[in-house]
C-alpha cells in the first residue's frame, strides 16, 4: 500500500509540473503573439505567469523552449507509428496513412490548417530566427526516434535506419511546408486538402522505390 500511494504521489507530482509548463507555455505565446518575441522579456512572462523568473527557468531554460514546448509532444509521433503499427502493414504504409489522417483531420501537424490562431502560431515560429534554428534540434530528435524505430522493425544495419528515418522525416516535413504556405498565401485547408493527399500518395510512392521499409 505504501509503495502505492508513493507512486500516486508522485503522479500527481508530475501531472501538477506538466500543467504547470503548459501554463508557463501558453502565457509566453499569448505575450510573444501580441508583442513580439524579441520584444517580450523573461521577467515580462514571469510576472504575467505569476511566478518567479527562477521557478520559469526550472521549467524551461531558454525563451526559445517556451514556444517550442508545443513541439516537443511530437517528436517521437513518426517512430511511435511504426513501432506501434498493425501486424502485416509495412512502416511506409502506417506513415502515409497517419499523414492522410491528419490531413483529414486539419492537423497543424501536416500543415494544412487555417484556424487563425494556429497561422499566428506558424508565423511567430517561422518568422522568428531564433526559433527556427531551435526548431532544427527538435527535427533532428524525430529523426533519430524514427531511425532507431525502424531498424528495430527490420533488424537491420542502424546507420541505415537512421539515414532513411532521415529521408522520411524530410518528406514530411517538406510535405506540411508546402500546405502551410498555399494556406499562407490565401487559400483555404479545404481548397489544397486534394492537392496534399495526391502529393503526400506521389511523396510516399517515391519512398516507397528506394527505400526497404515499403
Amino acid at each position: 500500500m505504501e509503495g502505492l500511494r508513493g507512486a500516486r504521489v508522485s503522479g500527481l507530482r508530475e501531472l501538477k509540473k506538466e500543467r504547470t509548463r503548459r501554463t508557463l507555455s501558453e502565457t509566453a505565446i499569448e505575450l510573444f503573439l501580441e508583442k513580439g518575441f524579441d520584444a517580450v522579456s523573461v521577467a515580462e512572462i514571469a510576472a504575467a505567469a505569476e511566478v518567479s523568473k527562477p521557478t520559469l527557468f526550472r521549467y524551461f531554460p531558454t525563451k526559445e523552449d517556451l514556444v517550442l514546448y508545443r513541439f516537443s509532444d511530437h517528436e517521437e509521433e513518426a517512430a511511435e507509428v511504426v513501432a506501434g503499427r498493425p501486424a502485416g502493414t509495412s512502416p511506409l504504409d502506417a506513415l502515409q496513412a497517419y499523414f492522410l489522417d491528419g490531413l483529414e483531420r486539419r492537423d497543424p501537424v501536416t500543415g494544412l490548417c487555417d484556424v487563425a490562431v494556429v497561422l499566428a502560431f506558424q508565423r511567430l515560429v517561422f518568422g522568428t530566427p531564433a526559433l527556427v534554428a531551435r526548431l532544427y534540434g527538435y527535427i533532428g530528435r524525430t529523426e533519430s526516434a524514427l531511425g532507431e524505430a525502424l531498424a528495430g522493425a527490420s533488424g537491420g544495419d542502424p546507420l541505415r535506419a537512421r539515414l532513411a528515418g532521415g529521408q522520411i522525416a524530410a518528406v514530411l516535413r517538406i510535405l506540411a511546408e508546402e500546405n502551410v504556405r498555399r494556406i499562407a498565401a490565401g487559400e483555404s485547408a479545404d481548397a489544397v486538402y486534394g492537392d496534399a493527399v495526391e502529393a503526400t500518395k506521389a511523396a510516399f510512392r517515391t519512398l516507397r522505390e528506394g527505400l526497404p521499409y515499403g
